[in-house]
């Protein structure tokens, strides 16, 4: 119930810069306003996520597997600016209230997602433990740091065992401090989700 309202609140107050960022991206660049992606649910599940899309249409990868690099040819001006201040995960809060995703949880990953060649759940064989639970929007590995493209082992590692901690220890207070930590991070920096 709480994502639920949450989410419907969000997607209601924000439907102001929604529109703003859906017109500066038909501005930038051709193509659809939104990008989905078939990305891990609940129970293995795939499911559909979606995010403004912040890459040319013509050189994205819908599979997530090609993760971003530092000055990624094909990430457009908009996209750039999205993405550093996570504005193109927010769509996401759809997921959220369609039941997909809740807003605090492991953070969903790709199928097929690699950290330097190799499989997440190769690389940590509990790796599907952490599809026990709904993904989140942001969730624990997020607020200690492990975010963005995962270019080694140790940091996918690190990643995964700080989701498997929130499913052996979830709560309610829990949530609340992962939640409070995000807002207070977004709207201090730009960084969290």
């Amino acid at each position: 119930m709480f994502d639920i309202l949450v989410s419907f609140g969000a997607l209601v107050a924000l439907s102001p810069l929604f529109l703003v960022i859906a017109v500066m991206i038909k501005r930038d660049s051709p193509g659809p306003v939104f990008f989905s992606q078939v990305r891990w649910g609940r129970g293995g599940k795939k499911i559909n996520i979606y995010k403004f899309r912040s890459m040319r249409n013509d050189l994205g990868d819908k599979s997530g597997v090609q993760q971003t690099v530092e000055n990624d040819p094909r990430v457009t001006r908009i996209g750039n600016f999205i993405r550093r201040t996570n504005i193109d995960e927010l769509p996401q809060l759809i997921n959220v209230l369609k039941g997909d995703m809740s807003l605090i949880g492991p953070r969903c990953h790709a199928v097929g997602m690699l950290a330097n060649g190799m499989l997440f759940e190769e690389l940590v064989p509990e790796y599907h433990q952490r599809h026990v639970m709904r993904p989140g929007l942001s969730g624990l590995a997020q607020i200690r740091g492990w975010r963005g493209p995962t270019t080694r082992r140790g940091e996918a590692r690190a990643r995964v065992m700080c989701d498997l901690y929130y499913v052996s220890n979830y709560s309610l207070l829990l949530d609340m401090k992962i939640l409070w930590s995000t807002l207070r991070s977004e709207i201090g920096r730009g960084t969290g989700f």
